[in-house]
């Protein structure tokens, strides 16, 4: 059943924030996913970065038809068609990419799925635009930064942008990105560190998560 890509993207947009990550373990994933979920997250991305991420993709999809079923579970880094194909079949939600790939594009537009492209020039944007991308990723958002967002908004009007990449849990660092003119943020590194993940720090994770949330919706 795939859900339909204007729900997806009113989640998105009222949760302010796309919380993504990888790591090899599948229980260190789910444990995440858990904690990510009991702190209020609703939708999620999980990434294709390693040799594990479709096994464990199809567990987290498990754990979250068993125990969170309003939780909407996409997939990113989807580069190719083959990739998007295989996460399709493991029931991914919605699909997110580092970078406009129109043939990605004709996949998730034929489903009505929600294809979110990485963009990082306006001459990607108009060809996600081409392709029907109703959200753009403004990708590494680190190196643009919100003044690129401020710069470009006026030439897409109607846009909606979610910079990924050195997005921080603060409150003048969420508010300089909103205020720019984007609709909601990516955040991985920053909320689900490598020290999260290699110790379990699942308390910390928890209360960033719920921090992250709350300062997104004082920011918009």
């Amino acid at each position: 059943m795939i859900s339909n890509k204007h729900k997806i993207l009113d989640a998105i947009l009222e949760q302010g924030m796309l919380p993504l990550f990888y790591q090899d373990s599948e229980e260190g994933s789910v444990e995440i996913l858990r904690t990510l979920y009991k702190a209020g997250v609703r939708v999620f991305e999980y990434t294709n970065r390693g040799k594990s991420a479709l096994p464990n993709f199809k567990k987290l999809k498990e754990i979250r038809d068993a125990e969170m079923p309003d939780l909407y579970l996409g997939i990113g880094t989807i580069k190719t068609p083959a990739d998007a194909h295989a996460f399709i079949d493991a029931g991914t939600d919605f699909i997110v990419a580092p970078i406009v790939n129109p043939a990605v594009a004709e996949i998730a537009n034929k489903l009505n799925m929600l294809w979110i492209p990485g963009c990082m020039t306006p001459t990607e944007i108009s060809v996600a635009q081409e392709n029907k991308a109703m959200l753009i990723k403004i990708f590494p958002a680190n190196i643009l930064g919100p003044e690129f967002i401020s710069s470009i908004k006026d030439l897409f009007a109607g846009q909606l942008f979610m910079p990924t990449g050195g997005v921080e849990i603060d409150a003048t660092n969420l508010k300089t990105w909103f205020k720019s003119g984007v609709c909601a943020v990516g955040m991985g590194s920053k909320l689900i560190s490598k020290e999260v993940i290699a110790k379990g720090l699942y308390e910390e994770l928890f209360d960033n998560t719920k921090l992250a949330l709350e300062l997104i919706q004082q920011s918009k």
